[in-house]
């Protein structure tokens, strides 16, 4: 669990760094195409009713937003005791550094949480619909690239994020990014692990980026705050197989960088390269990895990693197009 709630006074410290993204071709939009919107640029926030609750979330256009144009959509998923601004902040993955032609979308928890853990207060079914609702809304109102939307989260949002993989709400996604995930609803194995996934094709791409250090969700699996968690390398091979690869050793490839302080692991599975990949940083505790200080290094106490994961994930993700 990410204690960010503490970390309120330390917002406005936020600073815009990142990698810019690649841009791509003129896919057809949706109906929210040709409808204008005013203060691009800022996060404007909304809310819906889904299952009969209100639920909430925010939304960053680019500041050159353009109705008629279809843009790639991110949702984005807040720890544990947070609510989208936080992980906006902390990854500062609205600056036009990382997303100059994406559109953000950040949802709101129940209770500050997602779906899967013991202390959660919506049920996985309940948040599965509330993100088929929001896409929905977000299809209607804006103009999005329905080939090119991916979700990412951090901590229990990371992890909501794999249920969402292993779900047929997956279907509307093209990859999925996970940091530090607490993998609550896909912990056993072996292959195949139980019929809690079953992503809606394959293969389907996924990469995970965790600390070897992390207190929380430990790198080796076991009782976490909100349940039982699985080994990161076991549940990678569990995606390295569901993607096509026969075990979870063939395909695969490491490299060590940073004097052997990080380990980068990719698979191509499927004929697709790079369709499962894993970033280790041995010595990063529970947060996002940044190379400048982000809210959740302070939280965990300790400095910056030599990789940036918003960098990393925009990267993954540009790589991506839904078929």
């Amino acid at each position: 669990m990410l204690p960010l709630a503490p970390l309120l006074s330390l917002l406005c410290a936020s600073v815009a760094v990142g990698a810019s993204a690649v841009a791509r071709g003129s896919p057809a939009g949706t109906a929210g195409c040709g409808t204008t919107h005013f203060f691009n640029g800022l996060t404007q926030y909304h809310s819906l009713t889904s299952n009969g609750t209100t639920r909430h979330y925010s939304i960053h256009l680019p500041s050159s937003y353009d109705k008629n144009k279809p843009y790639p959509l991110v949702l984005g998923f807040h720890g544990s005791s947070g609510i989208g601004l936080f992980f906006e902040l902390d990854t500062r993955l609205s600056s036009s550094d990382y997303t100059p032609d994406k559109i953000m979308l950040y949802p709101d928890g129940l209770g500050g949480a997602w779906a899967g853990a013991n202390y959660s207060v919506a049920t996985v079914p309940q948040d599965l619909l509330f993100v088929s609702d929001l896409l929905d809304e977000v299809r209607a109102g804006w103009c999005i690239d329905n080939s090119r939307i991916y979700a990412t989260g951090i901590s229990a949002g990371g992890g909501f994020v794999n249920t969402i993989a292993c779900s047929p709400v997956g279907a509307n996604f093209a990859a999925f990014a996970l940091g530090s995930g607490s993998l609550y609803t896909d912990a056993t194995g072996p292959f195949p692990p139980s019929a809690s996934c079953v992503p809606a094709r394959s293969p389907l791409p996924v990469l995970e980026i965790h600390g070897g250090a992390d207190p929380d969700v430990h790198y080796a699996g076991g009782p976490g705050e909100g349940g039982i968690e699985p080994a990161i390398p076991d549940w990678l091979g569990w995606w390295a197989q569901r993607n096509g690869c026969a075990t979870p050793d063939v395909g695969k490839t490491v490299e060590d960088l940073f004097n052997g302080t990080v380990h980068h692991w990719s698979w191509t599975c499927g004929g697709v390269p790079g369709v499962v990949q894993h970033w280790k940083v041995d010595d990063m505790k529970h947060c996002w990895a940044s190379t400048t200080l982000d809210l959740t290094e302070i939280a965990a106490g300790q400095g910056t990693t030599p990789i940036d994961a918003s960098t990393i994930v925009i990267q993954f993700f540009d790589q991506f197009t839904k078929p």
